[in-house]
């Protein structure tokens, strides 16, 4: 059974989570009072991240992994090709399965790309949906998901996945979608999703409801009895307890090339939340190595968009000229308001105040990752091995921001358990 924090409901509702990276979906349903069964995660430096803080013997949250699978990171087809049966032992005995399927391929930010092989997970994710038929089904992706591809003439479609994903869902299904921007419950960060919720027409609802206005009528009073502001939680919120100058640093124990922040204590709302009962300990705080030069790049470039006014927003053609810099993309954190969307690069964000990017645990802040969460592997990779590597970085730029994922499954638990008159 899965091991809960005092506080946290016992439902017994059970889900699969596809495509789990380092578990920011799974942590926000189990918080929520969901019983994990097991996860699929083909990436190996993710996985060890999953492991450590779900299936070690010092996790706060325990899955109820089954005998059959091995504890260790998998193809999901290599899963159902191997695991017929001990799938369909589940068939319609799963209240969910969760999880995005990869989505660089249909991601704006980067190369929009109709032949990513990481496209055709969405087929295997609705093949793994058709074998288990849970009750529920929730899928997170970012909103190009939604957009068509065209062939590489740019003339004709090819395809469009969320047509896709609806259709088919449909046949079984009662399908709702939205696009989510997820400082509204309480993560501090600009960052809009698409997420979609089937619910399985045989369940038979008394008034089959759109579970978003649901979520969204539960809003504030997730916000109230997590103790946080119903205002939108700024960076400053989220960092403020980690700035150097409060903290100072020190040469790091585990890595003695590296300083990492000393942290003292949490100050606000949101800072008290995260960090629980840690009494001041700390992980991830492992600080870049700038060069002096680049330092005082730093420092001019946060005077300059503080002085303009051009916060949380990319720099100007002339001020990359200025500083002669060729990344596409680079923004200073407003400390008055949520952070722009985390990526997997960590030099694409600097701090509001102090001249340097984020450590892994102030990346993990804004995506709304408890202190007591750790992530294993390299903290960053480049070249080629980008395309094979998954990072520390990277695992809390590609996660389900757990607070929201906490919301949802708050939502689903309404409308499994606490519905009058569901039979479910």
């Amino acid at each position: 059974m899965t091991t809960l924090k005092e506080g946290t409901p016992n439902t017994g509702v059970t889900f699969i989570d596809l495509f789990a990276g380092c578990g920011g979906l799974s942590l926000g349903l189990i918080q929520a009072g969901w019983r994990g069964l097991f996860a699929i995660e083909h990436s190996k430096d993710a996985f060890k991240t999953f492991n450590r803080n779900f299936l070690s013997d010092d996790a706060v949250y325990n899955f109820d992994w089954p005998e059959w699978l091995p504890q260790e990171n998998h193809d999901i087809e290599y899963v159902l090709d191997h695991y017929q049966n001990e799938l369909k032992s589940y068939a319609k005995n799963v209240d969910l399965i969760v999880g995005g399927p990869p989505c660089q391929g249909f991601s704006s930010a980067g190369k929009r790309n109709s032949s990513d092989p990481r496209n055709k997970l969405v087929d295997l994710y609705l093949e793994f949906v058709k074998v288990i038929n849970p009750k529920i089904v929730l899928i997170e992706n970012v909103k190009g998901l939604a957009s068509d591809f065209s062939d590489a003439s740019g003339k004709s479609e090819v395809t469009n996945y969320y047509n896709k994903i609806i259709s088919n869902l449909k046949e079984n299904y009662y399908v709702s979608d939205k696009i989510i921007d997820v400082s509204e419950y309480g993560v501090p960060q600009r960052r809009k999703r698409i997420f979609i919720i089937a619910i399985r027409r045989d369940l038979e609802f008394k008034d089959f409801e759109n579970p978003f206005d649901l979520l969204e009528a539960n809003r504030l009073e997730f916000l109230k009895n997590k103790g946080l502001d119903i205002s939108p939680t700024t960076a400053s919120d989220a960092l403020s307890d980690l700035e150097i100058r409060r903290n100072g640093t020190g040469a790091s124990k585990a890595e003695a090339r590296f300083n990492e922040i000393k942290y003292i204590r949490p100050l606000t709302k949101y800072q008290k939340v995260m960090h629980g009962d840690q009494n001041g300990k700390m992980h991830d705080t492992r600080l870049a190595r700038h060069r002096p030069d680049i330092i005082e790049r730093f420092k001019k470039i946060i005077e300059l968009c503080h002085s303009t006014g051009r916060l949380n927003t990319s720099l100007s053609k002339e001020a990359k000229e200025q500083f002669g810099i060729r990344k596409a993309a680079l923004r200073v954190m407003d400390p008055a308001s949520p952070a722009p969307t985390i990526t997997s690069m960590p030099d694409d964000l600097l701090h509001y105040s102090e001249p340097r990017t984020l450590t892994v645990r102030e990346s993990a802040r804004i995506q709304s990752f408890p202190d007591w969460f750790k992530f294993e592997g390299k903290y960053t990779t480049g070249g080629e091995r980008r395309r094979s590597e998954v990072p520390r970085f990277t695992q809390v730029a590609n996660a389900v921001p757990p607070l929201m994922a906490e919301a949802l499954g708050l939502t689903l638990l309404k409308l499994l358990v606490d519905k009058e008159g569901s039979s479910l």
